[in-house]
């Protein structure tokens, strides 16, 4: 994949990888984008991120417009941001984004399934009773979803005011 260069401020570049994956750790939320035939399709999910493997996990159902352009076109952007809010008066905004390319595909392989949806309930969810209670239950659920893998190969962050 080519670098791309983002920034027209390069001072508001974060170029530290701790603070980078600090804003994938403290996110919910990743908007996707994908592309298939020049179509162009876009799509926002929760996710769970793995910081040692650089590789986030979503859940999905089994049949849908995103699987259907992931197997023509697995190669994704996405962002995820950290909003904190506009401030009136100084006509600025404090946030914390991050760009990231990669390829995103369906798991195959049960036990990495396992891995990703535990990544994904831990990711969001507080309660350790919930997640064990949630994991114990999942088990049959698996046969009923997708667990998508998004292997991160380039990432960008800023930071605004």
């Amino acid at each position: 994949m080519n670098q791309y260069h983002l920034l027209n401020r390069p001072n508001r570049e974060i170029t530290s990888e701790e603070e980078i994956a600090g804003i994938l750790r403290n996110g919910k939320y990743a908007v996707i984008s994908m592309c298939r035939d020049n179509e162009p399709y876009v799509v926002t999910l929760s996710y769970g991120y793995d910081p040692e493997a650089k590789t986030l996990y979503f859940h999905t159902s089994k049949v849908g417009l995103k699987l259907e352009f992931l197997r023509e076109n697995p190669v994704v952007c996405g962002t995820v941001i950290e909003d904190g809010g506009y401030v009136k008066g100084v006509c600025e905004h404090v946030f914390r984004s991050v760009v990231f390319w990669g390829n995103m595909g369906v798991v195959t392989d049960a036990e990495e399934k396992k891995h990703g949806m535990s990544v994904l309930l831990t990711h969001l969810e507080q309660e350790d009773s919930v997640i064990k209670k949630y994991q114990l239950k999942a088990e049959g659920a698996y046969s009923r979803m997708e667990v998508l893998k998004l292997k991160i190969t380039q990432i960008h962050a800023k930071a605004g005011r």
